[in-house]
This record gives C-alpha cells, sequence and structure tokens, in this order.
C-alpha cells in the first residue's frame, strides 16, 4: 500500500484529467493521476496524435499530440504524482479518506476525481499466434516515440484515423511500411485516405487490403508477419522487425460502476458542483452526464475546475471555493 495520502487523486490522463491536475495544484494540493494506458494524454495520443484540434479555446488549430504535451506541461508543472498502466479495481472510504485499490498497489486520497473520459481504455486485442508472445517486443497498440521506428520495417494493422496516421508519420522514418487492412474501406478523415492512397501509388507504403494477419512470428523479438487474403486465403510472409496494431480501444466504465457513484446510460451522474452520489468523489469530461451535456474538450475544462475547487473545499472546508483569477494568484508570480 502506497502510505502517503494525496488530497486528490484524478483518475484519467485524459485532457479534464490534466486539466484537474493544473487547477488542483494551483490550488496547492497534493496531486496524483492514475491512468490505464501507458502515456497521458488520453484520446489525445491514442486515438488521433496527428489530428489537428480546432475547438480549444485560444488555439486555431493545433495537432492533438502537441495539445497532449502542452496539456502534460501545464498540469504537472505543480510536481504531481503519475501512475501509469494502472486500473482502479475498487474504492472505499476508511479512515477519514478514500483508499482506491489498483491493480498494481493501493493509493490513499482524501477526495477523488474521476476524469476517465468513456472509462478505462483497453486496447482491441489482435487475437492471433505471437501477439501475447511478442507484446512490447515488437508487437505496439500505441507509439511513444516515432524515433524508436527509424529505419525498421513496420507492419501497421489497421483501418481507422489511427492507422492512417502512423502510415503517415512513419513512411519517412521507417525502412518501409506495410499497412494491413481486412478490406477496402477506410474509418477514417478523407484527407488521409488520399494521402495514403499517394503514397502508396509513388511506392512509399506497401499497401495489403482485403488481407489479415495470420501470425507473428520471431525469436526474441518480432522478424515477421504472416497474412493471408481473406479471399482466396492465400499467404504471404511479410518481413518485419515491428508490429502496430491499430485497432482502437474499447471505452468500459467497468469497475466505476462498482465503487459507488450513480451510473445512468453508461454515464456518471453528478450534481451542479461536479460532485458524484458519494461525498468526497467528484466527476468531469465525458464519463458524466446530464441534461444538456457536450462531449467536448472545452466542457471537460470546465467541469474540471469545478470539480476540483469543490474538492478542495470538501478536503478543507476553509477553504474557499471559487480561486479567483489566476493573474492575480501568488502561485504564478515570477513565472
Amino acid at each position: 500500500m502506497t502510505d502517503d495520502v494525496r488530497d486528490i487523486t484524478i483518475i484519467g490522463g485524459g485532457p479534464t484529467g490534466l486539466f484537474a491536475a493544473f487547477y488542483a495544484g494551483m490550488r496547492g494540493c497534493s496531486t496524483r493521476i492514475i491512468d490505464s494506458l501507458p502515456e497521458l494524454g488520453g484520446q489525445l495520443t491514442a486515438l488521433y496524435p496527428e489530428k489537428d484540434v480546432f475547438d480549444v479555446g485560444g488555439l486555431p488549430k493545433i495537432l492533438a499530440k502537441d495539445l497532449a504535451r502542452n496539456l502534460v506541461e501545464q498540469g504537472l508543472q505543480f510536481g504531481a504524482d503519475v501512475v501509469l498502466d494502472e486500473q482502479i479495481l475498487d474504492v472505499s472510504w476508511e479512515g477519514g479518506h478514500f483508499a482506491l485499490v489498483g491493480r498494481c498497489d493501493t493509493y490513499l486520497s482524501r477526495a477523488v476525481v474521476i476524469a476517465g473520459g468513456k472509462g478505462a481504455f483497453e486496447p482491441m486485442v489482435l487475437d492471433v499466434p505471437g501477439y501475447e508472445t511478442f507484446l512490447h517486443k515488437g508487437v505496439e497498440y500505441a507509439v511513444k516515440d516515432p524515433e524508436v521506428y527509424e529505419d525498421r520495417k513496420v507492419v501497421i494493422v489497421g483501418g481507422g484515423d489511427s492507422a492512417l496516421d502512423w502510415v503517415l508519420a512513419l513512411k519517412d522514418i521507417a525502412a518501409s511500411v506495410t499497412l494491413v487492412h481486412r478490406r477496402d474501406g477506410w474509418r477514417a478523415h478523407e484527407t488521409s485516405v488520399c494521402r495514403v492512397e499517394e503514397a502508396v501509388e509513388v511506392g512509399e507504403v506497401d499497401l495489403r487490403t482485403f488481407h489479415e494477419v495470420r501470425e507473428i512470428n520471431g525469436a526474441d523479438v518480432v522478424e515477421s508477419v504472416v497474412i493471408f487474403d481473406n479471399r482466396t486465403d492465400d499467404q504471404t510472409v511479410v518481413e518485419a522487425d515491428a508490429v502496430l496494431t491499430c485497432l482502437g480501444f474499447k471505452p468500459d466504465l467497468g469497475p466505476i460502476q462498482k465503487w459507488g457513484p450513480k451510473v445512468e446510460k453508461n454515464r456518471v451522474v453528478v450534481d451542479q458542483l461536479m460532485e458524484t452520489t458519494v461525498p468526497g468523489i467528484f466527476a468531469a469530461g465525458d464519463v458524466v452526464g446530464y441534461e444538456g451535456k457536450l462531449d467536448l474538450i472545452a466542457t471537460g475544462f470546465a467541469e474540471a475546475a469545478i470539480a476540483v475547487n469543490n474538492a478542495v473545499h470538501f478536503v478543507d472546508p476553509s477553504a474557499r471555493v471559487n480561486p479567483g483569477h489566476s493573474t492575480s494568484m501568488k502561485i504564478f508570480k515570477g513565472k
């Protein structure tokens, strides 16, 4: 068990969770972020890192991965702890604080803010021999650093935005890029599809539509991928150093429904203070539902501020809910 009790623990490291961490730090709270993904940023980094985002105030246009990087810098500037690849299975109130039981550890907190988007994001698994064997040994479902794939033979599996984005991002870095998709239709932005088709025409990308992966082979690391034509069952062996399975993530409230807060239509119910039906547990972002709710990053930012400021008041009833304007705060003097 982690002995250190944090004032506020934020479940979810996406845009809403990171902005919540910023607000908690600004209010002088000790803060922890816990996320089920291997990196911060939520959907911005996991699903569409190379896509432009246009509806964030003050930013006419910004790449999703750049917005995520800025949010991480902003959110962690006050020293929040970060716990990744962790899922909270149970939450209980004991001894004046919450005990958050995860797969790896138990974390103590005086208040909780749920900011987990649609829930915990679990990657869609490529159910073929070799996937589990070579996971993180050449097989990945998320890209942390594109430069890792420099001069490597990369096979990308999928037909959505994420798959095509990484094809376009890696084609000038990797030694070769092969895109494998089970049909010839795409679940991606038309501009991305056109750019991939252009790359295929000039020989920058090897496109295998109507193909699926049969198995992934190698000794200690990935060495080849067996793919087959799902119309004829003819198979081909493709040399590969790396396999990216861009099959998407399945959002699931999962254990959240067992923590105690009321859930309706797969959304956590909150009041005007963004507090759930469990005192001390607040929620913000796509995970919450109420009449008039809009699933926007901008909405998540506002809800995060409301949730955190009321969590601060829950932790310390003498603390003001309204922190005032950041421009007049001492904590930013000299920044």
